[in-house]
């Protein structure tokens, strides 16, 4: 999923407009910086200010917010997803006018990619909360995925695989060759966006009652739509040192139950190292539970337990795909990718390559 479960520790933000007069903007205060990203099933901001490595974390919201609910039946985003949607930005326009937010980029993906009433709806935003949502197409999408969570690649590894697990899409990229200082986007050999994600699969399959035939079907259907990446990309395998890096709400549930977390905690997650018999382990154990039972745990909760699944045979069919002894996962990615971007540009890391 492209959502993680809340610790209810600040986050980052995105950025879809960098223009004058955001809410609250002070031009006293131009080191403070909102990424926000608006997915298919989540609306999650980051506010933060330049550090001397990366960025602190001033505020963070985060809410699921279903915008794609639907979607890929009726082809358009409905009302209620709509209201859903607003509230949540109403709340994040609060937080960066609260916070004076002099930058920010605040981005949207699949859904209103796909939606015939994306347009409608980004206007309608505009008109209601003040925020200038960009529909950011798949490429930029998957470019600032990777410029997030890029860092947590082993620095020894001569090729990763690296991969965000959305609401309505899956990107994924090869990098390729060792940092040696290099930005990501330098190292990018191919990269693809599968428009399947959690709520997409899971809405054609069924999220609630997941057996094995059901979980294979998935696996089978995701497998499917990588295997043009997939033919791209294999010799990735045979580089020295080769991993999986994850970031979605999938990957770090999959950590959160491998901890037996009795409360998710980003700072246990993120940078996690998983063998991969672990997450075989733990993926057989959510196969195991039933919907209710999935839903009382406390790293999917009620909120995630008709999608975890459909992330899960997403997982797998990359697992499967490009076999890996070692999978690291990341609670960081597009919001993380925006505000490094945007420090960037303005240099606040005078003479610092793009990280």
């Amino acid at each position: 999923m492209g959502d993680r479960p809340s610790s209810g520790e600040p986050q980052s933000l995105g950025h879809g407009a960098e223009r004058e007069g955001l809410p609250g903007q002070s031009a006293g205060l131009p080191n403070i910086y909102a990424a926000l990203d608006l997915g298919t099933n989540n609306c999650r901001l980051l506010v933060a200010q330049p550090a001397q490595h990366g960025f602190r974390v001033i505020d963070a919201f985060s809410r699921i917010v279903r915008l794609g609910e639907g979607l890929s039946v009726h082809g358009r985003l409905g009302e209620a997803a709509i209201e859903r949607a607003l509230d949540a930005l109403h709340a994040c326009a609060a937080k960066m006018k609260l916070r004076r937010v002099a930058r920010a980029r605040l981005v949207t993906t699949e859904a209103c990619r796909a939606a015939a009433n994306g347009k409608e709806f980004v206007a309608r935003v505009a008109a209601e909360t003040g925020l200038q949502l960009e529909v950011v197409d798949q490429r930029t999408e998957a470019m600032l995925a990777v410029t997030g969570c890029a860092a947590l690649a082993s620095p020894e590894a001569e090729a990763i695989i690296v991969f965000d697990i959305g609401g309505g899409s899956t990107e994924i990229v090869w990098l390729g060759g060792r940092s040696s200082g290099r930005s990501p986007a330098e190292r990018i050999q191919t990269w693809e966006s599968i428009p399947i994600g959690v709520v997409s699969l899971a809405e054609r399959h069924g999220g609630v009652d997941v057996g094995p035939d059901l979980f294979e079907a998935m696996v089978a259907e995701a497998m499917d739509a990588l295997r043009k990446f997939h033919v791209r990309a294999k010799p990735a395998l045979m580089r020295r040192g080769f991993h999986l890096l994850g970031t979605s709400g999938t990957v770090t549930t999959v950590a959160g139950l491998f901890l037996k977390l009795q409360r998710y905690d980003r700072r246990k997650v993120d940078g996690l190292w998983m063998r991969d018999a672990d997450v075989s382990a733990v993926i057989d154990e959510m196969l195991a539970m039933d919907y209710d039972a999935r839903a009382a745990n406390a790293c999917i909760g009620k909120e995630r337990a008709d999608l975890v699944l459909a992330g899960c045979a997403i997982f797998e069919a990359i697992r499967r795909l490009f076999p890996s002894p070692m999978v690291r996962i990341a609670d960081r990615g597009l919001r993380e990718g925006i505000l490094l971007k945007m420090m960037f540009e303005d240099g606040a890391w005078k003479r610092r390559r793009m990280p």
